[in-house]
């Protein structure tokens, strides 16, 4: 599956690799990193960021998205997670919701193992019935 990038799978996967080295994950050593294409064409990342006060850490999706937010933009055309092992590591439930509120029918999630094997869906895959998701 690695072969065959897309050069946005590329840049996506350099920057969610780049922000996983960076996770604060004490206590799961579950470190994982995400990138966000934004319709500006501008890219965001972020890494987990886990607390001992469970649970009022971060995860990767949740910090990008908010770096994306924080430049002024408003909507994820794709989204890379980067996993810290070979298995595909999906955004849980509450980052699912938290990327429904700024996807559309079209936005790619990128799901990348430690090895660059990447699976690709649309995000109506992960979540179709979303709340609040009438786009």
């Amino acid at each position: 599956m690695a072969l065959n990038l897309t050069p946005e799978h590329k840049m996506l996967l350099a920057l969610a690799t780049k922000a996983q080295e960076n996770a604060h994950a004490p206590y799961s050593n579950f470190h994982v990193g995400a990138a966000i294409l934004d319709e500006n064409a501008q890219l965001h990342s972020s890494c987990n960021v886990e607390n001992a006060a469970y649970p009022l850490g971060q995860c990767a999706e949740a910090g990008a998205i908010s770096a994306m937010i924080a430049s002024g933009s408003k909507h994820i055309k794709q989204i890379l997670v980067a996993s810290p092992n070979d298995d595909f590591c999906p955004p849980c439930g509450g980052c699912r919701q938290k990327i429904a509120e700024f996807a559309d029918a079209e936005t790619e999630v990128h799901l990348a193992t430690q090895q660059g094997e990447i699976k690709t869906v649309k995000f109506t895959e992960l979540l179709p019935l979303a709340f609040g998701f009438d786009k």
